[in-house]
């Protein structure tokens, strides 16, 4: 069955992510899971081939961590998001604490990889919110929030439904 998905990478036209960073053969397989989504088993071997075989590239954690969220498989999506969260904190040498990381995000919060950080942390809490940790996603959808003046990371919006539902068990 292996043989059969990668002999299919020809037919698949990866054309369209030229600005996508990963080689060529990586975007084959990502473009391989999209067109074939209706089919879990298919698709979800594209992904954990993708990747199998670059985990380097933070554009293929990211699709990753989004397959496995929209497909409904939430603890993938979280481990690959943290893949996510890890890469950028080597990469961009930032500090685990919250009060030194804070002033850190909000100082460069324009740059990209602090903007993928920022997106990859709210995902995080969004997917513990749905996996029923809901004072860990508070937590972080709060920090987020901190940062998220402009509102892009919809912080606000998802700390007031949190906060709503706890409002309603009680």
């Amino acid at each position: 069955m292996r043989d059969y998905y990668i002999s299919q990478k020809t037919e698949a036209k990866s054309d369209n992510l030229s600005w996508f960073d990963a080689p060529e053969d990586i975007k084959n397989l990502l473009t391989l899971a999209a067109s074939n989504w209706e089919d879990t088993s298919k698709s979800q071997y594209y992904i954990n081939e993708a990747l199998t075989r670059s985990q380097e590239h933070t554009d293929v954690l990211i699709s990753a961590y989004r397959y496995f969220f929209y497909k409904h498989k939430l603890p993938p999506a979280l481990k690959v998001a943290q893949l996510v969260l890890d890469k950028i904190k080597r990469s961009e040498k930032l500090p685990e604490e919250w009060e030194k990381l804070k002033p850190i995000l909000i100082e460069n919060k324009d740059d990209s990889q602090i903007r993928i950080y920022l997106s990859a942390y709210a995902a995080s809490g969004l997917i513990l919110a749905k996996l029923g940790e809901i004072e860990k996603a508070k937590v972080i959808i709060s920090r987020v929030k901190e940062i998220d003046d402009l509102k892009e990371f919809s912080a606000e919006v998802l700390l007031n439904v949190l906060e709503g539902s706890d409002a309603e068990d009680d």
